[in-house]
């Protein structure tokens, strides 16, 4: 039995359990001698061992001793354009967790309709003294917004850095998947499998991720089916609606195979298809976009493009804090190829 050890509290309040020593060892995989003495703050546990028991206390809900509570080594703000297409939370997850691990601590902003607007968000961030901003497909990625707003901020010495959506009126350090490759890699799958009326779903076409799907789509496409190509791209909202009501007029122009331009947009394609009382994938094959957590138990399991979250988030946070240790980074776009995962809802055409 290990004795003098100092135990966490459990944050649920005074009548709450407290932890067992046992509790923690299992959850982190390693002894109760070893949950002792990094409670303790003894030396002679690595790093990793380390975080994973803190990492432990707060899965289990407890607090951590006050001497193992690391200061902040500062603010960074992640401003995103939503939370309910599930791709940006696990953008978000994962920016957090890189960060924590270099000490800083996010603070995170979203829009919503009706709310703040980017810039009211970064004016609220720079208040509150963040070292730099995270933009997550944020109005960089709109070619019809003024993009003058952030030279702005670089004149105000803020470090930032962008993700998805290079535009080159930004001089910044961009991370991009390659949209481009990703919609012919759909594209290609479609194709091997015997289909041959091919449709695409993608958001509007004012975004740089649309248009890049578009041009990626096409180049795939026309080996294939010439310009009849064209009248089968649908640009749409990025949601569940809107892929249904692309997927609508894509299987009355006779398209056996689908392309979407995110997860959510393909699961409102296969909404279309049922109701219309087509078997996917038998009746109808369907490509997502971004394989968000959960895709995997759709029914039926979602055939996606992944995006590569954890190198693309692990890349923008190192960008970032080599700008706010004065490093600069080079301003130009790092581009990150996507994964094709094949599922169930791809099948040979009937």
């Amino acid at each position: 039995m290990v004795v003098g050890v100092t135990v966490p509290r459990p944050r649920g309040g005074p009548g709450a359990a407290s932890p067992r020593l046992t509790d923690i060892a299992t959850q982190a995989d390693v002894s109760e001698a070893t949950v002792s003495r990094v409670l303790n703050g003894k030396p002679g546990v690595s790093a990793s061992t380390r975080t994973r028991v803190l990492a432990a206390l707060d899965v289990l809900g407890y607090e951590r001793p006050v001497r193992l509570r690391r200061r902040s080594a500062g603010l960074i703000g992640l401003v995103v354009p939503e939370l309910t297409n599930p791709i940006f939370p696990a953008f978000a997850q994962v920016i957090e967790q890189v960060l924590a691990g270099h000490g800083f601590t996010p603070v995170l902003c979203c829009q919503q309709p009706g709310g703040a607007s980017e810039d009211e968000l970064v004016e609220q961030l720079e208040e509150s003294g963040v070292d730099g901003i995270v933009f997550l497909s944020g109005l960089h990625a709109d070619m019809a917004a003024d993009q003058g707003r952030y030279a702005e901020l670089a004149a105000r010495r803020v470090p930032f850095v962008l993700v998805n959506g290079y535009n080159d009126h930004v001089v910044a350090p961009f991370v991009s998947p390659d949209d481009h490759l990703a919609a012919g890699m759909a594209v290609r799958h479609l194709a091997e499998l015997g289909h041959e009326r091919i449709g695409l779903a993608v958001g509007p076409v004012r975004y740089v991720p649309s248009r890049r799907k578009t041009e990626g789509f096409l180049d795939a496409m026309r080996p294939l089916a010439g310009v009849h190509a064209e009248a089968w791209v649908r640009h749409t909202l990025f949601s569940v609606e809107g892929g249904h009501a692309a997927a609508v007029e894509l299987i009355d122009e006779g398209c056996t195979g689908i392309v979407c331009g995110s997860d959510m947009m393909a699961l409102g394609a296969i909404r279309a298809a049922r109701e219309r009382g087509i078997d996917v994938p038998g009746g109808l094959s369907v490509v997502g976009y971004d394989d968000s957590p959960l895709i995997a138990f759709t029914d039926p399991p979602l055939t996606t493009v992944r995006q590569p979250v954890q190198a693309m988030a692990s890349a923008a946070v190192g960008a970032l804090l080599e700008e706010i240790r004065g490093n600069p980074v080079p301003r130009t776009e790092y581009v990150f190829q996507p994964e094709l995962v094949v599922r169930g809802s791809t099948a040979r055409p009937r």
